[in-house]
């Protein structure tokens, strides 16, 4: 067997050399550099959006009942006022004439049945005497009683606090059945009305909270609870009709107002990860998480189940375990299996630069 030429062994000597420089510089080469986020532990629910109106916890018009002139009104418009305030009161000289002629009938049937059945004990006067006392006393407390109930209706007063609408009538004005006098309604708690579609049904439930805004008060969130739903769908809209409560202690929600609901169905605690952190390849979802088996941390593939999405965060639901760290910045300069260099831990409160500035971990 010949030898090689020189010249062919100088040529496997040159590529020797660079095969082994290429090998030490590869060795020599640091991981690249990824930031990393937890897999965390939150308080997720299912977001529906939905628009509703909102009603009074309790709400009347105030009218009256008899066919009568107004001799005194004790409210003004828009005033707050307690359970039992007086509001208007209508002539009724006439009625309390004859509530003083029922009372003095009364006193005298007493007088007689008091006299009559002690003639009935001492066998004076005979029993059916003082049966016949009996129904006229009887008699006058029923016509008192009559009386009394036709002055309460001359009297409105308040059944509830509240606050007042509008007056719509002036003193010496002669008022009917039906007649609207004012407006009340009780907006300590306001009822919020919405429809949600019926592919909800089985999500929802009293005590479920919402959260509400409308134009009025745009930056204001308005915090409530599901107090009650529907017993029928719309079989029009395939909605079901759900009520919740607000509290009102500012008095800033009127009734009638058109709000916008965001209704938190579904409620639970999830894993999550930022969104970042996800890697979409046709229907199938994968991270990069980092196996600590040794003192280097590497990446490893990790094909994961995506629940609900939100604001920069992603349901995990299966794939990955609570506190496991996932690469957020890097994946593009990370191959599955390599080792890495972690300059950061995103918690989600502070922006890059400031992340980049702390030692690294």
């Amino acid at each position: 067997m010949s030898a090689f030429p020189a010249n062919v062994v100088r040529l496997l000597c040159i590529l020797l050399g660079i095969a082994v420089l290429h090998a030490e510089h590869a060795l020599a080469k640091e991981p690249p550099g990824v930031i990393v986020a937890e897999a965390r532990l939150e308080s997720i629910a299912e977001r529906v959006e939905a628009l509703g109106t909102l009603r009074a916890r309790e709400s009347l018009v105030i009218t009256s009942t008899v066919t009568e002139t107004v001799s005194a009104l004790h409210f003004e418009d828009g005033q707050r006022i307690e359970t039992g305030a007086l509001l208007v009161e209508m002539t009724s000289n006439e009625e309390h004439a004859l509530l003083e002629e029922a009372r003095a009938r009364l006193d005298e049937a007493e007088r007689q049945h008091r006299r009559v059945r002690s003639l009935v004990a001492q066998g004076s006067a005979s029993r059916s005497l003082l049966d016949e006392r009996q129904r006229d006393l009887e008699a006058a407390r029923a016509m008192l009683g009559a009386l009394e109930s036709r002055l309460a209706d001359r009297i409105i007063k308040a059944p509830f606090s509240g606050v007042l609408g509008l007056r719509a009538i002036s003193q010496g004005a002669l008022v009917e059945p039906g007649d609207i006098i004012t407006t009340l309604d009780d907006d300590s708690l306001m009822k919020l009305d919405f429809p949600v579609p019926s592919r909800y049904l089985a999500a929802l439930a009293p005590g479920l909270q919402i959260e509400a805004r409308s134009r009025a008060w745009s930056e204001r969130i308005f915090r409530g609870e599901v107090s009650a739903i529907d017993s029928r769908i719309d079989p029009v809209t395939r909605a079901i009709q759900v009520r919740a409560l607000l509290p009102n202690p500012e008095h800033l929600l009127r009734p009638g107002l058109l709000m916008r609901v965001e209704l938190l169905a579904a409620p639970r605690e999830a894993v999550v990860v930022p969104e970042a952190a996800l890697v979409q390849e046709a229907q199938s979802h994968w991270v990069l998480a980092l196996a600590d088996a040794s003192e280097t941390p590497r990446a490893e593939r990790r094909a994961v189940e995506i629940g609900q999405r939100g604001a920069g965060w992603v349901e995990i639901r299966a794939g990955l375990n609570l506190g496991e760290r996932v690469i957020v910045d890097g994946q593009e300069r990370t191959r599955p299996g390599e080792a890495v260099r972690v300059l950061a831990v995103d918690d989600g409160r502070r922006p890059l630069r400031d992340l980049l500035g702390e030692p690294r971990p």
